[in-house]
């Protein structure tokens, strides 16, 4: 913490990434819940959920053309004006006498445009806070930045389902599209003063797919590294899924499920699952210092069984618990993961297998939301639910031979 308030101009550049993350996290409570209210409210909601999700997928790629671009600063201002006023458009067809079914395709092609340019400059940002601070900071400085946003995003859901009852559609997308611009104008005050940074910076000149297969051979040459890493990213996949299959489920079942209103159940649905991660990050990597990552990996696939279950009973309560002891060993597993991948690897290729590492994650996470979600659009929410135990089912029963077969070496 000590670095966010000794750094100015790190202490700027966080303001204005956890600016964005605020914003849009209130716009994406809105477009919920006036999908919730559509006629075939499952599909509009799955269709958000892929829009919020393809672009995910676009993580490794977008970090690539980062690590090509020249002046990084530049673009990182761009991007987010551009996202401000995509934002301001919104607001403004919010504000037209457009029908529903209309209005919502034209807000989530939107929505999927500002959502890719964010992956862009995501990649972007890494490079750049790594400018700002010394280099033994770096991971403090992310690990800070990643911390508030999480912190930050889940108040911003609370107070978001508490402004849609005084405040327009149209005023939130506004809102939203200027913490954008304001973002933008900090990155603009950052760049000014680091002229030499944002114009002298290394770039990647290898090719893309060359990249990704160099990252690919590094991580392999650790025994059982790669396994582990997809055990997690499925489990990962599964924790992401849950709150688009379980806000469908509510919708349909608003009688017996909401707390309070829609969109403040919404909010506390991600709120469970934000809060477990967080007291996993911090107080579970303490408690499970000793255990294997393979326990907590299956307590965490039999904590996803459990919120599965009793969404199918229609039990929100216990459904929240669970989520947020799913979170909780989501939280505690992934950093005890890195722990493992930095005392593995050599040090010489740690930043390329950390970058197949979160391709790894990034990818599978989207790819199980757009599955489960477009089956539950075609059939019901009970038949996503089930078809989500089952895939539980099989990574428990793999996870339980790899440790099995780690103890056994």
């Amino acid at each position: 913490m000590d670095i966010f308030f000794k750094n100015k101009y790190y202490r700027r550049f966080s303001i204005a990434s956890i600016l964005s993350s605020a914003g849009d996290i209130l716009f994406y409570l809105a477009l919920m819940t006036y999908a919730s209210k559509l006629k075939n409210y499952s599909l509009a909601l799955s269709l958000i959920a892929i829009s919020e999700s393809v672009p995910r997928l676009l993580s490794s790629v977008g970090g690539y053309l980062a690590d090509r671009t020249h002046n990084k600063y530049e673009k990182i201002v761009w991007l987010a004006m551009i996202r401000g006023a995509l934002y301001l458009l919104v607001g403004f067809l919010f504000s037209q006498n457009i029908a529903g079914w209309n209005l919502v395709m034209m807000v989530i092609v939107i929505n999927f445009i500002s959502d890719t340019a964010g992956t862009y400059s995501s990649g972007l940002s890494t490079p750049l806070i790594v400018d700002l601070v010394e280099e033994d900071q770096v991971a403090k400085a992310t690990g800070f930045t990643s911390g508030v946003s999480q912190v930050i995003t889940t108040i911003a859901q609370f107070v978001g389902s508490g402004l849609l009852l005084f405040m327009s559609y149209s005023t939130l997308a506004v809102i939203n599209g200027l913490t954008f611009i304001a973002a933008g104008l900090i990155y603009l005050s950052i760049a000014r003063k680091n002229k030499d940074a944002a114009i002298n910076q290394d770039v990647d000149e290898q090719s893309f797919l060359s990249t990704l297969a160099l990252s690919f051979r590094q991580v392999k040459k650790a025994s059982g590294l790669l396994t582990t890493v997809m055990v997690i990213a499925l489990m990962n996949g599964i924790l992401s899924t849950i709150e688009p299959i379980l806000s469908i489920v509510v919708a349909g079942n608003k009688s017996i499920m909401v707390i309070g209103t829609y969109t403040f159940t919404i909010a506390v649905i991600g709120a469970a699952a934000a809060v477990g991660s967080a007291l996993g990050s911090i107080v579970g990597t303490m408690i499970f210092k000793k255990v294997s990552v393979y326990v907590i990996v299956l307590l965490a696939l039999f904590s996803a069984a459990c919120v599965l279950v009793s969404t199918m009973s229609k039990q929100i309560i216990f459904c929240l618990v669970t989520y947020a002891l799913l979170g909780f060993f989501v939280g505690t597993a992934s950093p005890k993961l890195t722990q493992w991948l930095v005392a593995t690897v050599d040090r010489k290729i740690l930043s390329s297998s950390v970058g197949l590492l979160n391709t790894i994650l990034l990818v599978i996470t989207p790819l199980m939301t757009i599955l489960f979600t477009s089956i539950s659009a075609a059939s019901n929410a009970n038949v996503a639910l089930i078809g989500m135990l089952i895939t539980s089912i099989i990574v428990f029963s793999i996870t339980v031979v790899v440790m099995i077969k780690t103890k056994e070496n």
